[in-house]
């Protein structure tokens, strides 16, 4: 992937590495409607993001497991009637918490990053 050109690659890289950093926080809030299996999870974050992004499967149950190991989501099978069998995951108490604390986070770190890189440079004579 070239540095220059058109920016395309670069601009979506660098896109997809920021939010691969908020994994847990995508699938809280996806879970917070109701109850969702990976793959619908996958779908709606690529038709979200008009398929600009995709959350790998190995990502997206690693995430899955760590969630659930932290208390933020439960998971049961689905009884669907035809096809495979669903792993179902469902947002808990805790995880609505966790989610509500993210989005404060995420918020507060949005702010600071668009103050550093929209902001002139404070000189280290003017500090």
């Amino acid at each position: 992937m070239p540095p220059f050109g058109d920016g395309r690659e670069v601009a979506l890289s660098i896109t997809a590495d920021l939010i691969r950093g908020h994994t847990d926080t995508i699938i809280l809030a996806a879970l917070m409607s109701e109850d969702s299996y990976g793959y619908r999870i996958s779908r709606m974050i690529s038709k979200q993001t008009d398929g600009r992004f995709e959350m790998k499967e190995a990502t997206l149950y690693t995430a899955f497991k760590r969630l659930e190991e932290s208390g933020y989501i439960s998971s049961y099978w689905g009884e669907e009637g035809t096809g495979a069998r669903r792993r179902y995951y469902a947002i808990t108490a805790k995880g609505r918490e966790a989610y509500t604390r993210l989005l404060h986070e995420w918020a507060e770190a949005g702010e600071l990053i668009e103050r550093l890189i929209k902001a002139p440079s404070v000189g280290v004579d003017n500090i």
